[in-house]
């Protein structure tokens, strides 16, 4: 039936008035009423929808203006993750603020390498070490804080540093994609994956998020690379145990799944806790649950010591992410760098809050995660609880054979 015939057979005629009665007339009235409304509203909302879709993609940016180099707002945002690791960074990690740890950038085209004079050629895997990239040439015309930074080419569907620590030399640098390629790739992702109607500028803008979250992202490697400097055996049989015993974990075990899902629960009533007394009580119930639950799953030594030592490299790292963001946001004194004033992404770390909840939300929902997701939160989750439980636990924390479920069973006993 087309729209003007069903239009036509919902019109009340006035045989339909003398055979009803009055109440009845104008209910049914109503509901036929509501009902075209809805009908042509419909096809009309759908538009508006595509429309919005339309106009949000073509929003979205073709890529770098200049891809040999980095952009203002780049250099600004790299800036500011050294301007807020150098003046709080020792208030999350004695040491780390005071770090010198030089980074890498890169976008589709270019790594580039900051903070780090005459490097050695390309850089190393960790753990592998193996050697990627080729020679760094100094950027001409430009530098970064009145200094010179480098950039090599990547090779087409080549190797890139990643999102980690690597070695240039025997200097342990943080890496990181620039924000704006963060956005590009995983818009066209799900543009690929879904459809190019699909909403995929506004979609990764809102995975991605701010540039609050994305300087807490840069500082979540930074850390790595600090870890490596500073425990360089722990964080590569961290990085070792990863890659040996994550295919070997019984991931699809339900009874283990399950037991997990208490595990979870526990940390996230503990980090919520309002007075300290319930915190250690609740950690108390963690701490017995997770023996209880490796007991019951018959996990080997192998494999509980991947659980381990994934929480000590992801979750310390995340640990990090959080509590420097957390520490931009509270600290009254602080400033952030005068260039973020031209980033409209940046808020001022005043979103720590909302990401915090999220956070906690997230947690408890990592049961069914296949792969060392679930060990970023679980890692996160001791160290915020030691940091009320146990405050001096860092300066054992990078030392061998300290496990963050050791520290955390001692704060409770």
């Amino acid at each position: 039936m087309t729209c003007r015939g069903l239009q036509k057979s919902l019109v009340l005629t006035p045989d339909d008035f003398r055979s009803l009665p009055v109440k009845d007339v104008d209910m049914k009235t109503r509901k036929r009423r509501v009902l075209v409304v809805a009908l042509l509203a419909l096809p009309a909302l759908c538009l508006l929808l595509l429309a919005v879709s339309w106009l949000s993609n073509l929003a979205a940016p073709s890529g770098p203006q200049t891809a040999d180099r980095l952009e203002d707002l780049d250099k600004a945002r790299i800036a500011e993750a050294l301007h807020l690791r150098g003046n709080l960074g020792d208030q999350v990690w004695p040491g780390w603020g005071a770090a010198s740890i030089p980074a890498i950038i890169y976008n589709e085209a270019y790594a580039f390498l900051v903070g780090l004079p005459d490097p050695a050629d390309g850089w190393l895997t960790v753990p592998r070490r193996m050697q990627e990239g080729g020679p760094w040439e100094r950027v001409p015309d430009d530098d970064f804080l009145g200094q010179p930074y480098y950039r090599q080419p990547l090779q087409a569907g080549g190797a890139t540093p990643q999102s980690y620590t690597v070695l240039v030399g025997d200097v342990w640098a943080s890496s990181f994609m620039t924000r704006d390629w963060m956005l590009s790739s995983l818009s066209r992702q799900v543009r690929d994956d879904f459809s190019p109607l699909f909403p995929h500028w506004w979609f990764a803008r809102q995975a991605v998020g701010g540039s609050d979250g994305y300087i807490a992202g840069l500082l979540h490697e930074a850390f790595h690379a600090y870890a490596g400097a500073t425990a360089r055996d722990r964080l590569v049989a961290a990085e070792t145990a990863g890659r040996n015993q994550e295919q070997a974990y019984p991931w699809e075990d339900e009874a283990l799944r399950a037991s997990w899902q208490t595990e979870l629960d526990l940390l996230q009533q503990a980090l919520r806790a309002e007075s300290e007394a319930e915190s250690a009580e609740l950690a108390r119930q963690f701490v017995q649950q997770r023996v209880s639950r490796r007991q019951a799953a018959g996990l080997s030594a192998p494999l509980v010591e991947y659980e381990r030592w994934r929480e000590w490299a992801e979750g310390l790292a995340k640990y990090a992410e959080l509590a420097i963001w957390r520490a931009g946001a509270t600290t009254p004194t602080y400033q952030p760098s005068a260039a973020m004033l031209d980033d409209a992404d940046f808020s001022g770390y005043a979103g720590f809050a909302r990401r915090w909840q999220n956070e906690l939300d997230t947690l408890s929902k990592r049961a069914g995660d296949q792969g060392d997701g679930r060990f970023y939160y679980t890692g996160m989750a001791q160290a915020f609880l030691l940091d009320r439980l146990a405050p001096g636990w860092k300066t054992r924390a990078f030392d061998e054979g300290v496990w963050l479920d050791d520290l955390l069973a001692q704060a409770v006993e």
